[in-house]
């Protein structure tokens, strides 16, 4: 599905690849539904781009399932119509073990990172089923088929995602809406600090890993999304990692557990 004159959807807007991803679709021409719980990032996002640019900016908390389903009229007003949906909103927890992680911070990160994917496609699936074409787009992680130590509960909300794209790409194969699931590896994002997490052990490990810039992963997945790609690994790591595990998949934990180590001690 070409992006030109579409509307499409895109939570996480306010910052990182969903940002970019608004300034990417609106380049191509594009109208787009800024999706943020910040409402400061969404006007921070609206200060970057073209004043002319088609943007409606829209500040919800994508797990409040009562907002979501309220959602699609607002961007109907704004639009006339909705053709596309990326759900890219997404948090991590800290660097702990599941051990040691409170069910506050895991019902907060499956409720935003599965629920509020689910509740999107929820609201916006019987929409975009209308339209002569339309497509979806769920970013999973590298961690939603690999195993991270001290990230478990993140990495089972994004396999929770995977399996839920996978499925709908299945379901939805007679219909006119395409589904692509998006598997990022490392890149320059603010996704730790908007989760509330220390990144503090994280800043000379980072030094080891060449992170795929945000604005580079956009394009990507929107290449995706054009040609109707129903499977995207952004990044080298994430590329590797899905070749390493899929041949031996013991090795590639082990592997990825020594990576992790030192932020678990």
């Amino acid at each position: 599905m070409k992006v030109r004159g579409k509307v499409i959807i895109v939570t996480g807007a306010g910052g990182g690849i969903g940002g970019a991803l608004v300034a990417h679709l609106l380049q191509r021409g594009a109208k787009v539904a800024a999706v943020d719980l910040r409402e400061d990032s969404l006007q921070k996002l609206k200060s970057t781009v073209d004043a002319n640019a088609s943007l409606s900016l829209h500040a919800i908390n994508i797990s409040d399932r009562a907002a979501v389903e309220a959602l699609p009229i607002g961007v109907q007003q704004a639009h006339g119509q909705i053709d596309g949906l990326i759900n890219c909103a997404g948090i991590v927890q800290p660097f702990v073990r599941v051990a040691d992680l409170d069910f506050d911070t895991i019902e907060r990160v499956m409720n935003v990172n599965f629920y509020g994917t689910l509740y999107m496609v929820k609201a916006f699936l019987p929409e975009l089923l209308k339209r002569p074409e339309a497509h979806i787009v769920n970013v999973s992680s590298m961690g939603g088929f690999l195993p991270v130590p001290g990230q478990s509960v993140y990495g089972a909300s994004k396999a929770a995602v995977k399996l839920l794209s996978e499925g709908l790409y299945a379901e939805l194969l007679p219909t006119n809406v395409g589904v692509t699931t998006v598997f990022p590896g490392a890149t320059k994002t603010d996704i730790t600090k908007n989760s509330g997490v220390d990144v503090s052990a994280l800043a000379d490990k980072a030094k080891d890993f060449p992170m795929l810039a945000a604005e580079d992963a956009a394009k990507l997945i929107v290449d995706a999304m054009e040609h109707s790609k129903a499977q995207l690994f952004t990044g080298n790591d994430s590329k590797l990692m899905n070749r390493l595990y899929r041949l031996n998949p013991v090795y590639a934990t082990k592997l990825i557990t020594k990576q992790m180590k030192s932020l678990l001690q």
